[in-house]
């Protein structure tokens, strides 16, 4: 549903949507978490089901502003004083893989947040056309809008059982890219966990720096966790990050990349056929060993 639509009242909705039952809120609380996108399906058989048990789980809504962003977020139930960690989506939104990984953090002890960070430029979710999923509304995203997101998160998480003094960031391809983004923004920030991010492009208004060119910005060390066989990301783009990071800050310095060498694009996407088991698991240890080292757990 475009944001045009969704911010109509009801009775437009249901003439412009017929036989649809749901309303901007309603579709969204239904949404976040749950289910998967339009755009990944069919679902692998090897997807992996972390548990809810023990945990409280499901969709918050955190201020930004005058607007109320979805956020799924997952935590041990009745804890507080917990290490925060942001999990920051593919271009797909917070469907049900996205809100796995945060239960798999939960379940380790950690406050965990995934934001839908495109939902005023649309429906991330309804999209089954990839192409179209990034022209009609990844493409229209700013980063500062992101990062103006990412800081009410990590607001709401102190106000709710977060020890953001403990802050640490992960994200996946689009959000791999915005990890970087965020660790160059955010002073708080303890460490990063970039998964398959994009690292060069040509500037533009909504995107006017990538991370490479933010190297010497970087508050906090970010540890990129790369395939060898991405096509998407050619290792020249890793090599000439590596450059940057060598003569940045301290932070920049102490950054690393890992290559799994046959890995594609999105080899810890377990729901997709590009999911690789073994790099996979090698990445979430490192990402837990790199938090666990930077006072993130």
């Amino acid at each position: 549903m475009s944001n045009e639509i969704a911010s109509l009242p009801r009775d437009e909705i249901d003439r412009l949507t017929p036989g649809r039952d749901f309303s901007r809120r309603g579709f969204i609380a239904t949404a976040v978490g749950s289910g998967f996108a339009a755009a990944v399906l069919p679902v692998g058989a090897q997807t992996i089901k972390t548990t809810s048990d023990g945990l409280t789980t499901g969709e918050v809504m955190i201020p930004v502003g005058d607007f109320k962003m979805p956020a799924y977020r997952a935590l041990p139930a009745g804890k507080s004083g917990l290490p925060v960690v942001l999990v920051v989506s593919e271009i797909f939104g917070v469907h049900e893989h996205i809100a796995d990984v945060a239960r798999r953090f939960a379940h380790l002890g950690y406050l965990a947040i995934a934001p839908e960070l495109f939902v005023r430029q649309g429906d991330a979710q309804s999209y089954g056309e990839i192409a179209k999923l990034v022209s009609e509304v990844i493409a229209k995203v700013p980063d500062a809008q992101v990062m103006a997101d990412l800081d009410a998160c990590v607001a709401w998480a102190g106000a709710n059982g977060g020890d953001t003094a403990r802050l640490g960031i992960t994200g996946f391809c689009w959000g791999g890219r915005i990890v970087w983004l965020y660790a160059a923004h955010s002073a708080k920030l303890k460490a990063g966990v970039a998964w398959y991010g994009r690292l060069v492009g040509t500037p533009n208004a909504l995107q006017p720096k990538n991370p490479i060119d933010l190297v010497a910005a970087l508050h906090a060390p970010v540890l990129g966790l790369y395939g060898g066989a991405d096509a998407g990301i050619p290792l020249d783009s890793v090599d000439k990050m590596k450059a940057a990071l060598a003569t940045g800050s301290p932070p920049a310095r102490e950054s690393k990349f890992v290559v799994f060498p046959d890995a594609p694009h999105a080899f810890h996407a377990d729901y997709r056929p590009s999911f690789r088991k073994d790099a996979a698991e090698d990445g979430w240890k490192r990402c837990l060993a790199w938090f666990k080292a930077h006072g993130v757990s």
